[in-house]
């Protein structure tokens, strides 16, 4: 049996991303406290912010401004908020520098920038594209996949020509856009594999999660273990359309639902809230195939061509992802609840364009708040037959092999346990199978989630091994979704 080991460097970067923006949160005291005693001229010059309260400004700005506002994004070098305006009015400007904005004059307006999107919508919807409003070019940004060539490519091409100069651009993709069917931890269902994304509470009060849409379509029940008893089924779904996104609630309603992201080697992230993504800003991803991984935001309200078909506002980033990653979650350091993995192209070794779900919108449509359970419960998917929580004796994806070990199982800094590590009814080890994905790899690669992060430990979520036996599932059909046979 072969397996796909990921890459250490991977954690690595990831973990430095952690502590880039842990520094970040110890000098905004010390950055706002200088900007409190200043003059008025030194008040007006851009403040310090961590990416939670540069969205927050940027919202307020978006109401204040109108019409002149174009657009805002994070610069995370500066630790401050840029904000676009149209040329011409100065009070503007002098509103948006005193609010602690950094301000620059742009050429296209939101508006203007929303008909050049709807004008590709009309013209230049084709399998395999994407588009995003890029505030830090002022552009629309469009993406084509491998897919896009022959008459395809000049259809897309002479549409961007129509929208005139300076209104997009258009950029190649070696690989294929597709949904990350194969994440949190590992959920599966009518042979499929996705990720738990978060926990919550449904607007009825039962436990429940968020998922990607296109795994809530996939199947209607879903278990934490590859043909184990289900634990979950969809109340609502949503895909191809206006999103990505499922609600699945917990079938017994004592389940303890925590909100928190397992992030590996015994280690989670609280989630105090949901936030709007903000281009710039720093974000994390965890899914059962690949584990942690880190990344920036590079667009909102995208609007990607899948094979299945169009799906809009979505936030466009650079954070790898692959097959089984679908609904996973994307955060920050700060505990903010951001996206949940829809798909995209490319994979963790050579990178790609990825998409993912606003929180925001999901929890909106599906009347539905963040969870808040005992957060001694475990990771994603308590309740479901484990013994204990996150580096006890069943973590993420509780019992996923039909073991008793767990994320970090009885391992210090520097052991190799994993999730289920050795352990399974009758299987190599636990979540995350070597073929549920055609990846390669389940959620149990040997370093895993948040490799050599937090304690230093060389293995996290996952192990060697993962879910299942080494049978030949994970044959991708022609929509980019991927079986579980």
């Amino acid at each position: 049996m072969s397996h796909k080991r990921i890459p250490k460097r991977k954690a690595a970067i990831a973990a430095g991303s952690v502590v880039a923006l842990g520094a970040a949160a110890i000098l905004l005291p010390n950055a706002n406290a200088s900007q409190d005693g200043a003059s008025n001229d030194a008040a007006a010059a851009p403040k310090t912010l961590k990416a939670g309260d540069a969205s927050d400004l940027a919202s307020q700005l978006a109401g204040l401004l109108g019409d002149a506002f174009a657009g805002s994004y994070y610069d995370t070098d500066s630790q401050q908020l840029v904000v676009n305006v149209i040329s011409g009015d100065n009070n503007v400007v002098v509103q948006a520098k005193k609010a602690g904005a950094k301000v620059r004059e742009v050429e296209n307006s939101l508006t203007e920038l929303e008909a050049g999107a709807q004008t590709l919508k009309a013209k230049a919807t084709i399998p395999g594209t994407s588009w995003a409003v890029d505030p830090k070019t002022n552009k629309i940004l469009v993406t084509a996949d491998s897919t896009v060539t022959g008459s395809k490519w000049d259809r897309l091409e002479s549409t961007v020509e129509t929208l005139g100069s300076g209104m997009a651009t258009i950029k190649k993709s070696a690989g294929t856009f597709k949904t990350f069917v194969s994440g949190g931890d590992a959920i599966f269902g009518g042979g499929a594999r996705c990720s738990l994304g978060f926990n919550v509470t449904a607007g009825d009060g039962s436990p429940a999660f968020l998922t990607a849409g296109h795994c809530g379509v996939a199947a209607e029940q879903w278990s934490d273990a590859q043909d184990g008893q289900a634990i979950a089924t969809v109340d609502q779904a949503t895909f191809p359309g206006d999103g990505d996104f499922a609600l699945v609630k917990y079938d017994d309603p004592a389940t303890v639902a925590p909100s928190e992201v397992n992030v590996g080697g015994g280690q989670t992230v609280q989630i105090t809230e949901a936030a709007e993504a903000t281009v710039g800003a720093q974000v994390l991803r965890m899914g059962s195939t690949t584990g942690l991984n880190d990344g920036q935001v590079l667009g909102l309200d995208a609007t990607v061509n899948y094979p299945e078909g169009t799906v809009t506002g979505l936030i466009q980033t650079d954070v790898c992802a692959e097959p089984g990653d679908s609904g996973g979650s994307l955060f920050t350091q700060e505990g903010q609840a951001i996206g949940l993995t829809s798909g995209g192209s490319g994979d963790c070794t050579a990178g790609g364009e990825t998409f993912f779900q606003p929180v925001t919108t999901a929890l909106q449509a599906v009347g539905a708040t963040l969870g808040a359970g005992d957060a001694a419960g475990g990771g994603a998917g308590d309740q479901a037959g484990g013994e204990a929580g996150a580096g006890g004796e069943a973590g993420a994806g509780d019992q996923a092999g039909g073991g008793e070990a767990g994320a970090g199982d009885g391992a210090g800094a520097g052991q190799e346990a994993g999730a289920g590590d050795e352990a399974g009814a009758g299987q190599e080890a636990g979540a995350g199978d070597e073929a549920g994905n055609g990846a390669g790899a389940g959620a149990g690669q040997e370093p895993g989630a948040g490799d050599e992060t937090g304690a230093g430990q060389e293995a996290g979520t996952g192990q060697e091994s993962g879910t299942g036996q080494d049978t030949g599932a994970g044959a991708q059909d022609g929509a980019g979704l991927t079986a579980t046979n």
